[in-house]
């Protein structure tokens, strides 16, 4: 008998990308929005398409996406951000897996990354594999404050076709997200580091940054768009360090 498949999504303020999203999703059984009270047109687009679009206060990026998981009903379900679009050859692979028995539980998916609308094939962004499709039963989130994802406690399978993701279509964008995600992720980088950030943090990651990705990973073949991808990575990584280094020092 064929399997059924949930989508669920986490939204806020995403009037520029869920019609996209959606359009790409009209094959599945059943889409679970989780929504943090979107003040702009995200739920009136969403209306046009079979979508049981829940409001919830916004909780963090983890447990927005355990609560839309909690919500899936169907055997299967693929995670997918507002942002990202399921590709032509993503939805025939998945709907012929689950007229078939399915030997992992859970799939790895390659994503295709867009910076200023080119897709960036080098930098160490592209496959960028995601752990998205499972087993509901089996799937957990991770307590990662950003950047926060599904796992399994077994082995893993990769799919072939690819998730959309449309991340960044200016730099004015970027920045805007850069604040939130810098902040999000002093946590784990204190973690990481043993509440400890030395001054060779501060000098030579960013650097060391730059050139894995723009050298080791190819990014100068992107041409601009691999240089500006190293760069503002670099800086990321500085900027995480330096809040980091601030956190401590102000505790003292």
């Amino acid at each position: 008998m064929e399997k059924k498949l949930s989508v669920i999504i986490i939204t806020k303020n995403e009037e520029k990308n869920i019609e996209r999203t959606l359009q790409s999703l009209l094959w599945v059984d059943e889409i679970i929005i989780v929504d943090s009270f979107s003040t702009d047109k995200t739920k009136e687009i969403t209306t046009k398409y079979p979508v049981n679009f829940i409001e919830r206060e916004w909780k963090g990026f983890a447990d927005q996406k355990k609560y839309a998981l909690s919500k899936a009903t169907k055997e299967w379900v693929l995670a997918i951000d507002a942002d990202e679009v399921a590709s032509e050859e993503l939805k025939i692979e998945i709907q012929n897996m689950l007229k078939e028995t399915i030997q992992y539980q859970a799939y790895f998916i390659p994503r295709k990354n867009y910076f200023l609308n080119k897709w960036i094939r080098n930098c160490g962004w592209y496959p960028d594999n995601q752990l998205r499709f499972g087993r509901r039963e089996s799937l957990f989130v991770t307590d990662r404050q950003v950047h926060e994802g599904l796992d399994v406690n077994s082995e893993k399978g990769f799919l072939k076709g690819s998730l959309q993701h449309y991340s960044y279509n200016s730099i004015h964008q970027y920045f805007e997200k850069f604040n939130i995600y810098t902040t999000l992720d002093v946590e784990q980088k204190l973690i990481k580091k043993n509440n400890k950030i030395e001054l060779y943090n501060l000098l030579f990651s960013p650097v060391s940054q730059f050139l894995r990705m723009y050298i080791s990973k190819n990014g100068w073949k992107d041409g601009v768009h691999g240089l500006l991808v190293s760069l503002f990575s670099s800086f990321y990584t500085l900027v995480v360090y330096a809040k980091a280094w601030e956190k401590i020092n102000s505790k003292k």
